[in-house]
């Protein structure tokens, strides 16, 4: 049953829906943001897709691993891959970071339990990172009784970024939370904020293009939908997750859609259901991150 969303401060409700107007979607007013790939990879260690992502030119700037939703050891071939495609150079010069996947069940599972699977990804017995971050999926999107549900979340982003600290202090974490359509805006609360990134749209292209976008990034019961572009002032805190496409027509018309509705990070596949994310698009990878690179 869904909870009733707790408000953010109305001052902060009002600049919000300003910047919105006022930006037509992009990061909050000064910031130049651009549009960049990542991809859901949920294959094997050496799957022709990894070696996909890992030779396109540029790569991808954010890629999940997927070892049985976190369950099964993120073991020497599992590292070797993540650290081969953390070497890939991106559209903005930097490196390809790569999240481990790790299952909530919408808040369903215990701390100790999700704290447990990204220990797996974090604690490796060599005692070095091998990935940038985590991947929280089936993530919550409303705040719960007293924020109950929110800060069950940032509990995890806490714990991320305690862990990895501990382990190397120059890695720059990524916390990703997937409720898979809009999120509270509670969750982007300053001080108390979940993730880095959220991805606010996990769907098809048909849904994308038709009533499956509800309007906005992020929402609040007081003031409905809306972009959330001045919560988001990296530019980066949306992604948007668009899978059975038609052709690269399409795809181009997905990205575009994307950076128009304030994503900073973007993935377009016409591979389909049951698993969207075990296949190469038709188009390849390097077409959609060269084109993401020409928007901003």
């Amino acid at each position: 049953m869904r909870m009733l969303t707790k408000s953010l401060p109305v001052a902060l409700i009002g600049a919000a829906l300003a910047t919105a107007s006022s930006t037509s979607g992009a990061a909050a007013a000064g910031h130049t943001r651009g549009l960049e790939i990542a991809v859901p990879a949920y294959v094997a260690p050496g799957h022709p897709m990894l070696t996909g992502i890992r030779s396109a030119q540029p790569a991808a700037s954010v890629v999940i691993l997927n070892p049985n939703n976190g369950y099964d050891p993120f073991d020497a071939t599992w590292q070797a891959q993540a650290d081969t495609l953390r070497t890939a150079t991106t559209a903005t010069g930097g490196h390809t970071k790569v999240l481990g996947y790790v299952d909530t069940d919408h808040g369903n599972r215990s701390l100790a339990a999700v704290k447990a699977t990204v220990d797996n990804y974090l604690r490796t017995a060599d005692h070095k990172v091998h990935v940038d971050g985590i991947f929280f999926d089936q993530s919550g999107r409303d705040c719960g009784t007293d924020n109950a549900l929110r800060d069950y979340y940032l509990a995890l982003r806490t714990y991320v970024q305690e862990t990895v600290s501990a382990l190397d202090p120059e890695v720059e974490e990524m916390v990703v939370d997937n409720p898979g359509t809009a999120v509270a805006d509670c969750y982007l609360e300053p001080g108390h904020r979940t993730a880095d990134t959220f991805v606010t749209f996990e769907n098809t292209y048909a849904a994308y293009t038709g009533a499956g976008w509800l309007g906005g990034n992020v929402f609040n019961y007081t003031v409905g939908y809306y972009s959330g572009a001045a919560l988001d002032p990296s530019g980066t805190a949306f992604w948007h997750l668009v899978h059975t496409t038609p052709d690269a027509t399409a795809m181009h018309d997905a990205l575009d859609k994307a950076f128009d509705r304030g994503a900073g990070y973007a993935y377009v596949t016409d591979d389909v259901m049951l698993n969207p994310w075990d296949a190469t698009p038709s188009w390849g990878f390097a077409a959609q991150s060269a084109y993401a690179a020409t928007k901003g």
